[in-house]
């Protein structure tokens, strides 16, 4: 009696032990942060020229701008809307800087750059305050007046004479800028107005970026109320970020739904019992919060992919469970630990010696998959070993279809082994294919991306009319400080305009055009002489000229106004001309997290080519120091092959681990040889699969493929240990038949696996359903195949009945 009363206060332990467990993993998984962009599936960049593309990728100014089309309607309409949207986005205080072409707007920036355009314009030097330099600076600009440019600068005159503010606005015009009409932006070919915004939020911070963008939906709505005709375009980073995250969740949340629903029904028919069915999802919640919680603690934040990955890869957990309840009916828990468990055991350690190789990769989002998958399924593996016995000690209460199942899966086992040879060849033959066709790795990044092509459509547009064309190639170069990063643009734009001028490129941008160095801005200043030399040049300039000495008084007060200035930074611009300062910092990064000072300057190629000369560009370029060119496309690729290549040999080295842990367990290579067949067939048969298919395959498939040997490793040591019992029952002299609860519930653990993963397969986010396609046909085949390659199952002439609790006793 007292034995007995032990044996109740330790199963009470365990069930408050582990509801102790469930209630800390709760509050965690409620504490945790949650997050859905696409920055987790960055990879790392390993050399500089990737660090600096990828920063700017996740944190740049360019991950800032949004661009915003007004559609339809009279031009009046969208005239009119162009100018309200702009006042109404400026007043918010959600935006760096909006642009339009409305130039009034700008008034601010404009009076700032007068007050210093001795600092800031490129044509100020020693020379062009001599007799000569003043002399031809003024016969530039009177020449000027008689133009439609010259217009602004008649009021002018007398303060600026030698035009430095028409010098300023030439070089701070854009190469490409969009054509005006009506004073604001318009289409050169379609009925639209065009807006450029800098949103003040980070690119990454997805909800900033969402908040800006509603409040552009919440103004256009109240003015397309005056004019229906108009229609809301907008289109940028920040919009595909917010567009993904809120697409990922919701796959997530769908996968999640019907997945849960698939899972209840088959559990529920197959075990006729809503007690069973109960049980059963105790590992699968164990796992799902253990998994949360060690991706939070780990990576201080969980992603939506990795909760859409990892709740179905948790699906492994399920098996657990019918494993347990179902061949545990036949002699009870003690007998179902004595000779199940170890099998179970061992699957559990193959399956974490895969997704280890995960736990390594350069991609968080991948590493945090790797982490989610292993603690949740020790978790659910525990839970079953542990908790289950205390719920069920006889295994499932219900009937359900288990003897149909289990006949189902013994007849497989009786007809497969028959078409062993014919599907070994199949398997051959597939190897040979994937020798002998070209290789199927050539998946780039942007097939993680779930933007839609239409999206992408309008993005082109957009930036075609706003002459924002996608960049190609890009000098980056860095630098310890503000000022030392400015230094370095103005010397790699000297080597820049050599290329110019030799026809190399067409043009280029850079910060320095808009924010000199202080150094040059202080040898600028160094050249204003003083008021009264100024003033002997300046007659001496003038003389017999149209424009009389004694009128340019107040031209030499400005010059003696600007004289004690400081040089203009990125931090004073930013109080006194938010837009200018804006329009830096598209070019120039601030340091931050370790990073240094970046500037990034866009080059455009000459007119008719398919690209920049980059063997050219490298060699004007190459004893400056810390810079950089980068080709975009050619670096993304180059980055992506790179962690392709590296989870390929974490991949291999996690089967190595599989090979190893499994040798060392059986202790046969007969018996190991016959483990390993159906897990590499099954995944040659896959990849030949998806080769055949076209597909290019990415670090994503690869995870599927992993997946199949993990899933499919239960089912082969299963088969194995079913063989084993069955040779041991022919050399005593007795000859059982396979054991039907245990066919039954490798078949139902089998259909779990295939529909969860079927489901994913399924999901408009390609990341996820590249994992789909591959682990459920896998799954399947695995099974299979380890029924086939295991012929001496289908030798026997009859299946053992399984016991019921009943004749237990």
């Amino acid at each position: 009696m007292s034995g007995l009363s032990g044996v109740r206060g330790m199963r009470a332990r365990v069930l408050w032990v582990w509801l102790a467990l469930m209630a800390l993993a709760v509050w965690g998984c409620v504490r945790a942060t949650y997050v859905a962009d696409l920055s987790a599936f960055l990879p790392a960049a390993p050399t500089g020229a990737q660090r600096v593309l990828m920063a700017q990728l996740q944190n740049g100014a360019t991950a800032r701008v949004l661009m915003i089309g007004l559609r339809g309607g009279e031009p009046a309409q969208r005239t009119d809307a162009s100018l309200r949207l702009a006042e109404a986005l400026r007043g918010s205080g959600l935006f760096e800087a909006v642009h339009n072409g409305d130039h009034a707007a700008d008034a601010t920036t404009g009076e700032f750059l007068f007050r210093h355009r001795y600092l800031l314009s490129p044509a100020v030097s020693a020379e062009r305050f001599t007799v000569d330099g003043l002399r031809e600076g003024i016969a530039d600009t009177v020449s000027l007046l008689g133009t439609p440019a010259g217009v602004p600068l008649k009021p002018l005159l007398w303060r600026d004479p030698t035009g430095e503010t028409a010098r300023m606005a030439e070089a701070m015009l854009p190469a490409n800028a969009p054509r005006s009409d009506g004073g604001v932006w318009v289409s050169r070919e379609q009925p639209r107005a065009l807006l450029l915004a800098t949103v003040r939020a980070d690119g990454g911070d997805l909800d900033g970026q969402a908040q800006a963008q509603a409040l552009v939906r919440t103004r256009f709505a109240a003015l397309a109320a005056a004019a229906p005709g108009l229609t809301l375009e907008m289109s940028g980073p920040g919009v595909f970020g917010v567009e993904s995250r809120a697409r990922i969740q919701s796959e997530v949340e769908r996968l999640a739904t019907a997945g849960t629903v698939a899972m209840v029904a088959l559990l529920l028919v197959a075990f006729g019992s809503l007690r069973a069915l109960g049980i059963a999802l105790l590992p699968v919640a164990s796992g799902v919060l253990a998994g949360i919680v060690a991706v939070d603690l780990g990576f201080g934040q969980v992603h939506g992919m990795t909760l859409g990955f990892g709740t179905t890869l948790i699906g492994e957990a399920v098996d657990y469970a019918v494993y347990y309840l179902v061949q545990a009916r036949a002699g009870g828990h003690a007998q179902w630990q004595r000779s199940s468990w170890p099998t179970v055991r061992l699957g559990l350690w193959t399956s974490l010696a895969g997704f280890a190789a995960l736990a390594f990769s350069g991609f968080a989002g991948l590493a945090q998959l790797g982490v989610f998958s292993m603690s949740g399924l020790v978790a659910a593996a525990l839970t079953t070993r542990y908790l289950l016995p205390v719920l069920a000690p006889q295994g499932s209460p219900g009937q359900g279809l288990r003897v149909a199942l289990g006949r189902v899966t013994a007849r497989l086992c009786a007809v497969l082994p028959v078409w062993r040879r014919p599907l070994l060849s199949v398997t051959l033959v597939a190897a040979g294919l994937l020798v002998v066709l070209p290789s199927p790795w050539r998946g780039t990044l942007a097939a993680l991306s779930p933007v839609s092509a239409d999206a992408l459509a309008l993005d082109a547009s957009l930036r075609a009319d706003l002459g924002a064309s996608e960049a190609g190639t890009l000098v980056a170069i860095e630098a310890p400080d503000e000022a030392t990063a400015l230094q370095r643009a103005e010397q790699a734009g000297a080597r820049l305009d050599t290329l110019v001028e030799q026809g190399a490129l067409l043009g280029y941008d850079s910060p320095a055009r808009l924010l000199p160095s202080p150094a040059t801005q202080l040898a600028r200043r160094a050249a204003l002489p003083e008021a009264a030399l100024l003033r002997e040049r300046l007659a001496q300039a003038t003389e017999g000229g149209p424009l009389p000495a004694q009128k340019l008084a107040p031209f030499i007060d400005e010059v003696q106004a600007q004289r004690p200035l400081a040089p203009v930074t990125l931090a004073g611009l930013k109080s006194a001309a938010p837009v200018l300062a804006s329009a830096v910092q598209a070019q120039l990064t601030p340091a931050r997290a370790g990073r240094p000072w970046t500037v990034l300057m866009n080059l455009q190629a000459p007119a008719g080519a398919s690209g920049v000369d980059t063997a050219r560009l490298r060699t004007a370029l190459h004893d400056l120091p810390d810079t950089r060119v980068v080709q975009i496309g050619t670096e993304l690729d180059a980055l992506y092959a790179h962690y392709l290549q590296q989870a390929r040999w974490q991949a291999g080295l996690g089967a190595l681990a599989v090979v190893a842990l499994l040798a060392w367990h059986l202790r046969s290579a007969r018996r190991l040889g016959r483990v390993l067949l159906p897990l590499v067939a099954s995944v040659v048969l896959v990849l030949a699969g998806l080769t055949l298919s076209g597909q290019a395959l990415g670090i994503l498939h690869l995870v599927g493929l992993l997946l199949v040997a993990a899933v499919g490793s239960n089912y082969a040591l299963f088969f194995d240990h079913l063989q084993a019992v069955a040779e041991l029952g022919t050399a005593g002299g007795s000859s059982p038949g396979p054991d039907a609860d245990t066919l039954a519930s490798l078949l139902m653990a089998n259909v779990t696996t295939v529909v969860s993963f079927g489901l994913l397969a399924t999901a408009s986010v390609p990341a996820l359903a590249a994992v789909g396609q591959a682990v459920a046909p896998g799954a399947l085949l695995a099974l299979a195949l380890s029924a086939a390659f295991m012929p001496a199952l289908g030798r026997h002439g009859r299946i053992d009945r399984p016991q019921t609790p009943a004749r237990l006793h």
